[in-house]
């Protein structure tokens, strides 16, 4: 959800009772991310709030501003963390100290052990199908092998979720909740411009394809002109560089700022291309409606799709 989160759709996530999330590369002006803080946790102490929020970060060394982000967001005592491509200990560490909790993004029981071990609170299961950098195994693997692995571990699942029916398989597989981003570009709240929201109302899940060329690391994107032109792999210069023990750390950090300019310039309104980040969820994503409503229908969905199997059930 790089420069797609944005204050008013975490707003109304924490009105919904859900958790809104956001990455802290979305605001990296001098001051800005300080201002969007203390409003989420002015907005947080508020009788309309029944829901909370989360941070993203990336915390390899890619992230040229992850040490800065990081105490910044441990000053505002950010409620949550969700940590992604990197080791998680001192984001666990900052977080455990004034009571706050870390899920850590993993896509294998490799990645899970080892963030583990760092005392991460819990695991957010990266599976095919998601957006931004998608994981290689699905979610009806990923997710059991990871609750054998850790029973006591909460587990949320991400790739591939839209509906409430999404909700009660991953629920019936084991996940304590889900993660979804793609279904909330294409909301009222969210200030892409209207070609990104369109694109994903448009698009099937064989359009979503991944590409190593945005951030060095495969991301789910939409297949487009744009993509076309940029390709999906890294050419032998490039790849010499993201592995010589010399250069690797300084390309990845350029790799990683170039992408996010190239986000970031593409998804505003007015955007003559279009990069647009997406999971295979947009296969079933065909309206653009307020967050108060989709939230509403994920409930009513999960609801009825219960009140379904349970009939299934008692008629065997």
């Amino acid at each position: 959800m790089h420069y797609v989160s944005n204050v008013p759709m975490v707003k109304e996530a924490m009105k919904q009772g859900i958790a809104g999330t956001f990455p802290s590369l979305n605001y990296r002006k001098e001051g800005e991310l300080e201002a969007v803080l203390d409003e989420l946790n002015g907005f947080l102490q508020s009788n309309q709030v029944t829901g909370t929020y989360g941070i993203n970060l990336i915390v390899g060394k890619s992230n040229p501003l992850y040490e800065k982000h990081l105490k910044i967001c441990v000053e505002k005592k950010v409620p949550f963390y969700i940590t992604s491509l990197g080791n998680p200990q001192q984001v666990v560490e900052a977080a455990h100290s004034y009571g706050a909790k870390v899920l850590s993004d993993v896509t294998n029981l490799k990645h899970a052990h080892k963030a583990k071990q760092t005392g991460t609170d819990g695991f957010i299961a990266v599976g095919q199908g998601a957006g931004g950098h998608a994981g290689p195994y699905p979610l009806h693997l990923l997710i059991p092998a990871l609750r054998r692995e850790f029973p006591q571990m909460p587990i949320i699942a991400a790739g591939g979720i839209s509906t409430g029916e999404g909700i009660l398989a991953m629920i019936t597989l084991g996940a304590s909740g889900v993660s979804m981003g793609t279904r909330f570009i294409s909301s009222s709240e969210c200030a892409v411009s209207d070609e990104y929201k369109n694109g994903i109302l448009n698009a099937t899940m064989e359009d979503v394809i991944l590409t190593d060329r945005l951030t060095g690391t495969p991301s789910a994107v939409i297949y487009n002109d744009f993509i076309k032109k940029l390709g999906v792999k890294q050419g032998f210069f490039e790849k010499t560089l993201s592995t010589n023990k010399f250069t690797k750390k300084y390309f990845k950090m350029y790799i990683q700022i170039r992408g996010m300019k190239w986000l970031e310039g593409k998804v505003i309104p007015g955007s003559k291309d279009s990069l647009w980040m997406a999971g295979q969820s947009v296969e079933l994503i065909k309206d653009i409606k307020p967050i108060s409503q989709i939230v509403t229908d994920l409930k009513s969905e999960l609801h009825v799709s219960y009140q379904k199997l349970n009939a299934n059930f008692l008629a065997v």
